[in-house]
């Protein structure tokens, strides 16, 4: 078995940390030193590894949506069906993995700094476009285009929402809440609904 280098190592460990502090800060106003006591690594190291704080958060966003993204492939692959394609989304969606106080958190903080940064809003584009996309993957085997797009549209909106919710809330998330309500949408647009 091959053998990880430190490098990697450290660098997941700050980005690990980078999410717990954003987490429990509830923004992006963390230092570097903060992060890297976290890390259990010298602020220098962090500086090292990621240069500015910019880019430590950068890459952290980017971590977020590289593992979301192998998740939901993974999840698509086992699907048989057009149906349980778009459940499979949402199931990632709020999946243990995604659905964490920490990266809610971190979350919405991006969308917020997003709104300044345009190197995190181009990362947020490529979410919604691949979350979109996903979508629309088993949708457009159950309805015509154009409705299929509304309606991933929809579940999109109801999945950032509840993200956006569940972050202005104490205690654990409830994920089987969240999927149950993703899914009531859908079985509403979808029962009785299929192409010719």
């Amino acid at each position: 078995m091959p053998k990880i280098g430190m490098e990697p190592l450290r660098r997941k460990a700050l980005i690990d940390a980078t999410i717990s502090a954003i987490g429990e800060r509830g923004s992006l106003d963390v230092t570097m030193s903060e992060i890297a006591g976290r890390a259990g690594v010298s602020s220098a190291l962090a500086h090292h590894y990621f240069g500015a704080k910019d880019e430590l958060l950068f890459a952290t966003m980017r971590h977020i949506l590289a593992e979301l993204n192998t998740d939901t492939r993974r999840a698509l692959r086992a699907t048989g069906t057009a149906r349980q394609r778009v459940s499979a989304v949402v199931a990632v969606s709020f999946s243990d993995d995604q659905f964490q106080p920490e990266t809610i958190a971190a979350w919405l903080a991006f969308y917020v700094e997003a709104q300044k940064s345009s190197a995190l809003r181009r990362l947020l584009k490529i979410y919604a476009r691949r979350l979109h996309s996903n979508l629309m993957s088993g949708l457009t085997g159950i309805l015509f285009r154009r409705e299929a797009d509304r309606v991933a549209e929809a579940t999109a909106a109801l999945i950032d929402g509840l993200y956006i919710r569940r972050a202005l809330k104490d205690g654990v998330p409830d994920a089987a809440t969240a999927i149950a309500l993703v899914e009531d949408y859908l079985e509403t647009k979808l029962s009785g609904r299929s192409l010719p």
